[in-house]
């Protein structure tokens, strides 16, 4: 499960919305909503591109996606 907390106020932070997001990573808007919210699962190369797209630090990473 992600941290869907820590990932959300990472979101704000830089002001990217879900469609945003959802576009980085190749999902539809629906399909992003339900990954941050832990309803369908996020894959390792999904959790590898929101990171680069949300500047998360490699060190970081497992604060983010190993929740």
């Amino acid at each position: 499960m992600i941290n869907t907390e820590a990932i959300k106020k990472r979101m704000r932070e830089m002001g990217i919305s879900q469609s945003e997001l959802a576009d980085a990573i190749g999902v539809a808007a629906s399909t992003m909503c339900q990954k941050l919210n832990n309803i369908r699962p996020v894959t390792l190369n999904e959790a590898e591109q929101i990171s680069k797209k949300l500047l998360i630090a490699d060190r970081d990473f497992g604060v983010y996606f190993f929740h």
